[in-house]
């Protein structure tokens, strides 16, 4: 039986394309599959069959009839979790390096889902039977503070709040090298690397992205770089990093043998050896989704990070 899944549009939504409205509606649906199943037939608006470019307004009912989904069989599995905040609502965990969010082909088990459904009876349905909760994501091996969805009426306005780029999100890195200013912003368009295909790379007809960046502190041929990505490429943080030539120590894609320049050997070494990209998310400051009060959250640095910032301080002195 084909499932049945129903929109009421908000105030916010009012006026745009529905394509576009089921992409803000639906975290895990993107823009192209909105309009496959609107010119598949499967979305109406008010009762009558939609349009990608039919305008939505505020208050209008959509109902969508997804085609049935083969459920993966997702087991809840008992994987500690360092949760820092906790409501009727949200979730807030410091996830932990090497760590996967959901399952897939090479990770069927495992994954933060398999935790958080030991952990939490009653996440959020939105994301469907194989994204429970999921709002963002974090890459496998960085670590730090995630936002996960309790409820339905969270997910939708955490979804909406991502895309519009209204959550801010701060991380550090320890980069090779120092970027040439202080303060800075590369604004840089991000897309699939023309060759390379597990890559992200700036590309000039790519999606459009932002990050902000500050030094917080300069040592032996490296730096501790606090960023605030203002859009949510994949890769972003990385892809930036490397193009402005300060890569993120320990990315096994965008680092290359950086490790080479250095000029003490104690420093080479702790960099080459080092197994993940030093990337952390510290910090997240957004609109709680129910009560609308202003919040923000904090997750303390790994202890192998804070043991790499102190070698790299080390060597400069």
């Amino acid at each position: 039986m084909t499932p049945h899944r129903n929109f009421t549009v908000p105030e916010e939504l009012d006026g745009i394309r529905l394509d576009r409205c089921l992409a803000e509606l639906s975290p895990e649906w993107t823009r192209s599959r909105a309009r496959k199943l609107i010119d598949d037939d499967r979305v109406q608006i008010n009762g009558s069959q939609g349009k990608p470019s039919s305008t939505v307004r505020a208050g209008d009912s959509l109902t969508v009839d997804e085609p049935p989904i083969r459920p993966l069989g997702i087991e809840a599995e008992d994987i500690p979790l360092d949760v820092i905040h906790e409501d009727g609502d949200i979730l807030i965990i410091n996830k932990p390096a090497g760590l996967v969010i959901h399952p897939a082909a090479g990770n069927p088990s495992g994954t933060l889902v398999n935790a958080l459904l030991h952990y939490c009876r009653d996440l959020s349905g939105i994301g469907g039977v194989e994204r429970p909760g999921i709002v963002h994501r974090l890459d496998k091996d960085t670590t730090g503070i995630m936002i996960v969805a309790k409820s339905d009426r969270a997910h939708l306005a955490l979804s909406i709040a991502f895309r519009r780029h209204t959550i801010r999100k701060t991380y550090l890195a320890l980069c090779f090298g120092a970027p040439k200013t202080p303060e800075g912003v590369v604004d840089a368009p991000i897309d699939r690397h023309p060759r390379l295909r597990k890559e992200m790379a700036v590309v000039s007809k790519g999606r459009p992205a932002r990050t902000l960046y500050s030094v917080e502190g300069q040592f032996a041929g490296t730096s501790l770089v606090s960023c605030r990505p203002v859009t949510g490429r994949t890769h972003q943080i990385r892809v930036h990093m490397a193009h402005i030539g300060n890569a993120i120590i320990g990315d096994p894609l965008y680092a290359g043998r950086q490790w080479r320049n250095l000029t003490d050997a104690a420093l080479q070494k702790a960099c080459r050896g080092f197994p993940r990209q030093a990337l952390h998310a510290r910090r997240l400051a957004f609109e709680h989704p129910v009560t609308k009060e202003p919040v923000e959250f904090e997750a303390p640095v790994p202890s192998d990070f804070e043991e790499l910032l102190e070698t790299l301080r080390s060597a400069s002195n």
